[in-house]
């Protein structure tokens, strides 16, 4: 069966929750947005970020980027922006496409409500009013080519690359198959693997692209002082009996399946559906790398680990995907998908991908991951540092260097 169970959106777009958002413009309101969440319905989630109010041009300007995605994310049914009053970010231009995309959007200032009790008290009622007003919304039958899945690694181990990565490739091949889009992302671990992808690119404008992104996030870590390529994974990935970064990348990008690569886009920009996979060009650290998927619309994020993670995310449901018995065993709980019984012996790869690939309908159902029972909900916003700032200002953009 390849269909799911979806909301169909003003725009065309089919979400598989109905959140009703509540977005700070900066770090400086984060705690407040939090707080007006707190007291709103079960669907009014916050997401909370560590960016400042005002910041470096190009920094801004992909913080507001993010911000449009996440809050024009079809799971998204309506939003709340709240701000301080003296963001540079473009808080106008955010709600105007929230509007654009057919759904409910209503913009708070803290200064001009005269303080943070006033403005909780205000935007607790905004968001009951938001929750009444979507609460209308109904899933219907949705083929899953309009289906945006978005893959993660955190708390990799050896097991990672053996059983959960492979594992959940085979559900990326079954899910583009069947007209779906999937997209993996943390570009430093294309490092040591980057010729492997690059074999597997749709088109040399492509296959340009992904070698020009991992080449600026090797200078750009150079510029730090850090060499990639000579650098161990890290001590929790050694403990869990990865040696080298190319151990470490070959398993990760098998999450990803075995089709072509068919583009590699921005942090936080558009994924298109039905377009089989692509990249994103996104950081290392998993909740960024999660946050970007979701502004480029993936609806569902299915996660791998080995060593355990407890991450969620407050927009698109995470669906975990354990590959090492003794975690299993240990944080089942936290977990959705058991990929361990490949290392045990009890299942093959075939059958475990399949099981995901199950799991990620019924999750775009309805069916509530792990993460969500436990009210799980790590949201962060990658931020330009001062090396990419001046990459920004004078090199050229990898995401010119060709296209799909």
């Amino acid at each position: 069966m390849n269909t799911f169970e979806g909301y169909r959106r003003g725009d065309g777009t089919v979400g598989v929750r109905n959140v009703v958002a509540v977005m700070p413009l900066s770090v400086a309101v984060s705690a407040v947005a939090a707080r007006i969440a707190e007291e709103g319905p079960d669907r009014v989630h916050a997401t909370p970020h560590q960016l400042a109010a005002d910041a470096p041009e190009a920094t801004l300007e992909q913080t507001r980027r993010v911000l449009e995605g996440v809050a024009t994310n079809p799971n998204v049914g309506g939003a709340l922006l709240l701000k301080l009053g003296t963001e540079a970010v473009d808080g106008e231009r955010v709600a105007d496409a929230v509007a654009a995309a057919g759904r409910p959007v209503e913009t708070l200032s803290i200064r001009e409500e005269g303080g943070t009790a006033a403005a909780v008290a205000a935007g607790e009622e905004i968001v009951d009013d938001l929750a009444t007003e979507t609460a209308g919304a109904r899933r219907e039958p949705v083929d899953v080519s309009e289906l945006v899945v978005g893959v993660e690694c955190g708390g990799s181990d050896a097991t990672s690359g053996l059983a959960s990565n492979p594992a959940v490739g085979e559900a990326c091949d079954r899910l583009i198959e069947a007209g779906g889009t999937a997209s993996f992302s943390e570009t430093p671990e294309f490092i040591g693997a980057e010729h492997v992808l690059a074999e597997r690119c749709a088109s040399e404008a492509v296959r340009e692209k992904l070698l020009a992104y991992v080449e600026r996030r090797e200078a750009a870590a150079e510029l730090m002082g850090a060499d990639l390529r000579g650098a161990q994974p890290s001590p929790g990935n050694q403990e869990g009996g990865l040696t080298t970064i190319e151990e470490k990348s070959l398993g990760a990008i098998a999450k990803g399946g075995t089709t072509p690569i068919r583009d590699v886009v921005p942090y936080g920009a558009d994924l298109p559906t039905g377009e089989g996979l692509v990249l994103m060009d996104t950081p290392g650290y998993d909740v960024e790398s999660v946050t970007g998927k979701v502004s480029g619309g993936a609806q569902v994020i299915v996660f791998t680990t080995g060593r355990g993670s407890t991450t969620g995310n407050p927009i698109a449901p995470v669906i975990k995907v354990c590959g090492n018995p003794e975690t299993w065993e240990q944080m089942g709980s936290n977990m959705d998908a058991n990929a361990s019984t490949i290392v045990t012996g009890g299942d093959d790869l075939e059958t475990v991908g399949e099981r995901i690939y199950g799991t990620i309908l019924e999750t775009a159902s309805g069916r509530r991951t792990a993460a969500e029972v436990r009210g799980l909900r790590e949201f962060a916003i990658n931020e330009l540092q001062p090396n990419e700032l001046g990459y920004f200002e004078g090199e050229p953009d990898p995401a010119e260097a060709g296209g799909s």
